[in-house]
């Protein structure tokens, strides 16, 4: 993974989890990499790895059985909710950076379809 200075290292391996927890690659209930594991993959300090599976369980998507290990939330509504709050926040990112450009709503518009029509 490429790191981008703009962020801690944390939140881009936080949202990358988040990712695979969304599009399915980590599935509800699925047992997570240990900590050492992970760092190990990130190529991040373990304190960092730690750190980053305190976020997702503070956020309810991933809880931690003691002994066996750290798992994906079940609860497929919190996946759901976090889902749309990203996509909400992506939205009005977008939506922000486009008003600085002064694109128009129909512009706006027709550039998502051709988007969309070129993705299908």
């Amino acid at each position: 993974m490429q790191y981008k200075p703009s962020l801690p290292i944390y939140q881009q391996v936080e949202m990358d989890i988040i990712k695979d927890m969304l599009n399915g690659t980590l599935s509800p209930g699925a047992k997570m990499p240990s900590g050492r594991e992970l760092a190990l993959a990130y190529k991040i300090n373990p304190n960092t790895a730690q750190r980053v599976y305190q976020e997702l369980e503070h956020k309810g998507l991933c809880f931690t059985k003691r002994g066996m290990g750290t798992f994906v939330t079940e609860e497929e509504e919190r996946l759901k909710m976090e889902r749309d709050n990203l996509a909400r926040e992506y939205s009005r990112e977008y939506l922000q950076r486009m008003k600085g450009l002064s694109v128009s709503k129909e512009q706006l518009r027709e550039y998502l379809e051709e988007e969309l029509d070129a993705s299908s």
